[in-house]
């Protein structure tokens, strides 16, 4: 049997994304992978340049996606299935091109899934913006986190492979970076191993900085061990600190087994220098999944949510009560993800991985010794697939990632097309065509085509904003109005010029007839400041403004809902709960009864001087869909009406 390519249908109970978030991301990176300087002085010198080099202060020019709820109904999903003898591989090429499933066929007849297989769809707030879920195997490309494409549409076609077969092809132009990426999931008929090659470039005159994780969900229970050739470890607690310990044990207890830790946590393990990069998650009985590559992929991480309550609480959070939890085995460019890599102009990244089942000795992985337990995962790996076979492999492959795509089975986006025809790029094998060009980036094309941009045919929220320095030096030449203005200043306030910022705010509000957009960004702005009184004053205007020319539909719903919610936290800071109940009456019905919006209200009545109705909120019960990872809102909250524990189901706390 040769290796076959086929598309297929994934049902499975989903919550529904939601609209964008239609207001510009000026907030800073809410990551929780962040250092203290005291921390950071203690690094290893190459480490702490990596860290400080060119960290993420915001998501610009993503938007946010927090629309999504909880309630789930029977959903489709488009999926790619490639498939032979010995593996069967669903790759979902519209949520960020994830490996949903990775099945192992056995000798016997029977089936193992290698992977944590999500049972549902259920976003959560834990990419870099927003909307994220958790299983399989993401490609997380951009800055430190979850990638912004967790839940977006990849360009995917197929490609000759180098073994005369087909490959699969994932690409897409990343943009918190402005760099394009390819995927190529080649599975060889005789082959055991999924490879995966990856290839990042830099087709700009100014260095990038770069991350890659490759994020591998693996069954977890008690038995579960995770192995990697590695005598120390870098640990993150959640606690803004990275610290060198031995593994496996540290602080009385075995760290490879995901659940002896209380709390979530990281462990970035530190593998010998020229030492082949590999990590396996095994189970009691010793059987699993490995991921190994070639030495580019240099990092190699356990993550486990702990045996705690709110690592629990989590877990059931982002699948169903009651189903199986999973920790995660991950692959990167750097040692830590709290690192980012040059790549200089012109320059590319390019290696490959390799996915496939494992089998040892339990008696063995499982024993006290912990060198003899990860020689024998690492024999039973080189026997299977030989380290010279990978390199083999990846000089095999590089040729191929230029070769054009041939059938194309899904389109990406847009953003690729734009930027190609701005720059007159040449990126063999990864075409960003005309063709994939839409009603988002129409107006940026006139900017480009004219030096204009143009108005808007009718009354609708601002679209997305473009903020690279290019893009900005054409908002600076174009014509001055409204709307350019609006653009200008949220470029400018990504290079960091608040001033400037505010001041093509003010210019384009003296001439706006649709005056909240520009008033929100002044709100933002005064709010960065310190200015409390005048941010609330700006928001609640925004707001007014916003409710009186809502046109009623999704868009406009978004609109009201994230503008909504941001006035009505700045009066509750600004100590102004009269004017907050007011922003509240005024959001639509289906909006208030949102969990964050319960949550809002429960602040609200605490600020009114209702402690039994703020606290009623919560007996009642609400789920705040769009909770951000590390976020304590609700054990903060519920401190202040309680000196009672806080309850299961609102203990998110990730810390101790």
């Amino acid at each position: 049997m040769a290796t076959t390519v086929r598309r297929a249908v994934l049902t499975l109970p989903g919550a529904p994304l939601g609209p964008e978030n239609p207001l510009p991301a000026l907030r800073t990176l809410d990551e929780v992978h962040v250092l203290d300087e005291r921390s950071r002085a203690e690094l290893p010198r190459d480490m702490a340049r990596q860290v400080g080099y060119r960290p993420l202060r915001g998501v610009l020019p993503v938007r946010i996606l927090d629309g999504y709820e909880r309630e789930r109904s029977q959903r489709e999903f488009a999926a790619i299935v490639v498939e032979n003898p010995h593996l069967r591989v669903t790759v979902l090429p519209g949520l960020g091109g994830r490996v949903y499933s990775l099945v192992r066929k056995e000798p016997d007849g029977t089936e193992r899934e290698l992977l944590y297989r999500n049972p549902v769809f259920q976003p959560a707030a834990f990419a870099l913006n927003g909307a994220w879920f958790s299983g399989g195997i993401e490609w997380n490309i951009g800055a430190t986190g979850h990638t912004t494409l967790s839940c977006a549409t990849l360009h995917t076609a197929l490609v000759p492979a180098p073994d005369g077969g087909v490959m699969l092809r994932l690409w897409e132009w990343e943009r918190l970076r402005d760099l394009p990426f390819q995927v190529d999931l080649w599975l060889p008929a005789d082959s055991a191993f999924l490879y995966v090659g990856v290839r990042i470039r830099n087709p700009h005159e100014r260095p990038a900085p770069v991350y890659w994780w490759s994020n591998i969900a693996v069954p977890e229970a008690p038995g579960t061990r995770v192995l990697a050739p590695a005598d120390e470890a870098w640990h993150f607690g959640y606690e803004r600190t990275l610290r060198r310990i031995p593994v496996p044990e540290w602080e009385g207890a075995d760290r490879t087994y995901p659940l002896r830790g209380s709390h979530p946590a990281d462990y970035f393990y530190e593998l010998p220098h020229g030492a082949r990069p590999w990590i396996a998650s095994v189970d009691e009985e010793g059987h699993g999944l490995v991921q190994t590559s070639t030495q580019a992929l240099r990092g190699r991480k356990l993550f486990v949510w702990g045996s705690g309550t709110g690592g629990r609480r989590w877990q059931e959070w982002l699948t169903e009560p009651g189903t199986p939890g999973y920790a995660e085995i991950q692959a990167g460019l750097a040692r830590t993800q709290l690192e980012h890599v040059r790549l200089d102009p012109g320059g590319e990244f390019s290696w490959l991985e390799a996915y496939g089942p494992v089998s040892a000795d339990p008696g063995v992985v499982h024993g006290a010794d912990w060198s003899a337990a990860r020689t024998a995962v690492a024999a039973r790996l080189e026997a299977d697939l030989p380290g010279a076979a990978v390199e083999a492999a990846h000089a095999a492959w590089r040729p191929y990632a230029d070769v054009e795509p041939g059938e194309r089975l899904v389109e990406g986006s847009g953003w690729g097309a734009l930027e190609v025809l701005r720059g007159g790029l040449k990126l063999p094998g990864t075409p960003f065509e005309e063709g994939a060009l839409g009603d988002e980036q129409s107006p940026w094309v006139e900017l480009l085509r004219t030096g204009v941009f143009p108005a808007p045919r009718r009354v609708v929220p601002p679209g997305p904003s473009l903020v690279a320095p290019h893009w900005r030096d054409m908002l600076e030449t174009a014509p001055a109005d409204p709307l350019t203005e609006y653009h200008l200043g949220v470029a400018q306030w990504h290079a960091g010029d608040v001033a400037q910022a505010v001041r093509s705010w003010e210019r384009g509000l003296a001439l706006a007839p649709s005056r909240w957009p520009l008033l929100r960004c002044l709100a933002m702005a005064d709010e960065l400041a310190g200015d409390a009184e005048r941010a609330a004053d700006r928001f609640a205007e925004a707001f007014t403004d916003l409710c009186e020319e809502s046109r009623g539909g999704p868009a406009w719903t978004a609109a009201l809902a994230a503008l909504g919610r941001e006035a009505l936290a700045a009066l509750l800071a600004a100590a102004r709960p009269a004017q907050a109940r007011s922003v509240w009456t005024r959001l639509p019905a289906e909006v208030r009864c949102r969990g964050r919006f319960r949550l809002l209200t429960s602040r609200l009545l605490l600020a009114e001087g209702d402690i039994e109705g703020a606290r009623a909120v919560f007996d009642e019960g609400f789920e705040v869909a769009d909770l951000r990872e590390g976020d304590e809102a609700l054990s903060d909250q519920w401190s202040r009406l309680s000196a009672d524990p806080v309850p299961r189901h609102y203990d998110f706390r990730m810390r101790p």
